[in-house]
């Protein structure tokens, strides 16, 4: 059974195992058919938050439950409570859930020298976050904690992922440079000099990982990352590629010289990169794409979306993330100046 099916990530995965042999029940809101899933996939229609309905959709039983949109203390709790109807789980975390040895974490980014300074790479044994209610980062912190505790009575592999990147995205941080380039903006400026690395992972990657993850049952926390992580720049610049066309990249040492100039999705003072050592060891993973080989179809999936309609009404999500991704008038004032 797959929570949160016809997501970005639900629908790579929903895909990859009933390829892999599985009797897939895909559950989703809205209980609608994808239409690359192979036929034998059954739907369910699921409010995620309804105990009653959950449970009622897991009937007598699953082997493996892949839960896409878990999120806090309830949702494990919510699991937990079927370990007697479900063999394993598969969760999916994030790595906003680390903090530096100097207790600095995503929350903090914000605050004055607040951005935490993380091991490169950042294995799974790197702290994190006290779990509580008040953030996105510290619910998933609590929901880790829960179903890490009751590992007895359900195994789960929680997958901490990167910046999750792929077509159906509702926040795909590529819109900062395909938006860009489809307005004709040729002169491009990047924060840091361009040399952010915020470690992406594919939906095709995810896909993977609970692939192996369903078939190898364990209690486990393992980072869930592409091969490579690529700067700012190079993200930039591979999508001009695909695009077509040609950018100067105006590259500013240190931070955003204005609140809206400079600051891409994936800006960040220092680097955030993640060891995938532990995912080769326990599941056997070995890479399945890298982030430019996939581009294309994240490009169209976004050029699709953003057909006609401003970029706020197309990803809502994205404007309350990041704010003013657009700004160009103060972007020239600045290149003016």
């Amino acid at each position: 059974m797959v929570i949160g099916a016809t997501g970005q990530i639900g629908r790579a995965a929903v895909t990859a195992l009933a390829r892999d042999g599985w009797e897939v029940t895909a559950a989703s809101r809205g209980g609608r058919r994808d239409e690359g899933w192979p036929a034998e996939v059954r739907t369910a229609a699921l409010d995620r938050d309804d105990d009653t309905a959950l449970a009622a959709v897991v009937g007598d039983g699953c082997d493996v439950l892949v839960d896409i949109v878990a999120y806090g203390a309830g949702h494990a709790r919510q699991l937990t409570g079927l370990a007697g109807r479900v063999g394993s789980a598969v969760v999916i975390s994030s790595v906003s859930v680390y903090e530096d040895d100097k207790g600095r974490g995503f929350d903090t980014q914000a605050e004055p020298d607040g951005f935490p300074a993380y091991p490169v790479p950042i294995p799974e044994s790197q702290g994190t976050v006290r779990p509580g209610e008040a953030t996105y980062s510290t619910r998933k912190a609590a929901l880790e904690r829960e179903l890490l505790a009751a590992g007895d009575r359900l195994p789960t592999t929680l997958l901490r992922a990167g910046a999750v990147h792929g077509p159906y995205g509702r926040t795909p941080r590529e819109l900062y440079v395909v938006k860009r380039n489809l307005d004709g903006r040729r002169r491009r400026i990047l924060a840091y000099g361009g040399a952010s690395r915020f470690h992406p992972v594919s939906v095709h990657t995810l896909a993977e990982l609970i692939r192996l993850a369903a078939a190898r049952p364990g209690s486990r926390v393992l980072n869930a990352c592409d091969p490579d992580a690529p700067t700012v720049a190079e993200i930039a610049r591979a999508v001009d590629a695909v695009m077509g066309v040609r950018t100067e990249d105006v590259l500013v040492d240190g931070p955003p010289p204005a609140p809206t100039v400079g600051d891409t999705p994936w800006s960040v003072p220092l680097p955030v990169v993640c060891d995938m050592s532990a995912a080769e060891r326990e599941l056997g993973h070995r890479p399945v794409t890298r982030y430019a080989d996939r581009l294309p179809e994240t490009i169209a999936s976004i050029e699709r979306h953003l057909a006609g309609r401003d970029w706020r009404a197309a990803y809502p999500a994205m404007a309350r993330n990041y704010g003013d991704l657009f700004d160009y008038a103060a972007e020239d004032a600045w290149l003016a100046s």
